[in-house]
């Protein structure tokens, strides 16, 4: 759900997609994964919001639905200047969806593959905005668990952090079990290897 410069990364709406979620018109395809959909959205007072509607198989699921319940309710505690706020979520509705602020920019991820490796001074200048954001996610109780380059986006006014949480939620119901690791072999930190406690924000720190 990004755009670069004034071009955004929009798709029309297609055959099958929902005209309206909760109080929200929406308005174009933004991106998809395994959650589901993300549509770029419009409330009542003209807001411009990015709609994530979960995909039916994970809203059947009881055990999703429960773990969204709670994911939400956690993310929408979270106050920080570097995160794309939650604003609005019905994680009972049918389909179930969440709303957050809309952040236009690229990702990080898609920045350093059209642009190449940028300078050290860059990247720490950077890196201070992610942890500053990591500060606020981890101080309401949440554990990202899914901090990687295409949930930074680089907007105008600065980096954010997306998908605090929200990740969490969409896993299969088996992958949260005891003993088994959530998140992609090439990607999560060496915590969650580990066995013993459940893992804490220091997760949050990559490999």
């Amino acid at each position: 759900m990004t755009e670069g410069g004034t071009v955004a990364a929009f798709a029309p709406l297609a055959s099958g997609d929902p005209e309206q979620v909760g109080r929200y018109r929406l308005v174009a395809r933004l991106g998809q994964g395994g959650m589901g959909r993300v549509y770029l959205a419009r409330s009542p007072s003209g807001r411009t919001v990015a709609v994530k509607v979960v995909r039916a198989a994970l809203a059947d699921d009881p055990g999703f639905r429960r773990r969204f319940v709670r994911e939400v309710a956690a993310a929408r505690r979270v106050a920080g200047f570097f995160t794309a706020a939650v604003v609005d979520a019905d994680a009972e509705g049918r389909p179930a969806w969440l709303a957050t602020e809309y952040v236009p920019g690229l990702s990080l991820g898609e920045a350093v593959a059209e642009h190449g490796a940028w300078p050290e001074h860059a990247v720490r200048q950077l890196g201070a905005a992610p942890a500053e954001a990591l500060g606020a996610v981890h101080r309401a109780g949440v554990v990202h668990r899914d901090l990687k380059p295409p949930n930074v986006l680089l907007a105008g006014d600065g980096p954010r952090v997306i998908d605090f949480g929200i990740s969490v939620a969409a896993e299969d119901t088996r992958l949260t079990e005891p003993g088994v690791v959530i998140g992609r072999a090439v990607e999560p930190a060496p915590d969650l290897f580990r066995r013993g406690p459940r893992h804490r924000g220091e997760a949050d720190r990559g490999p």
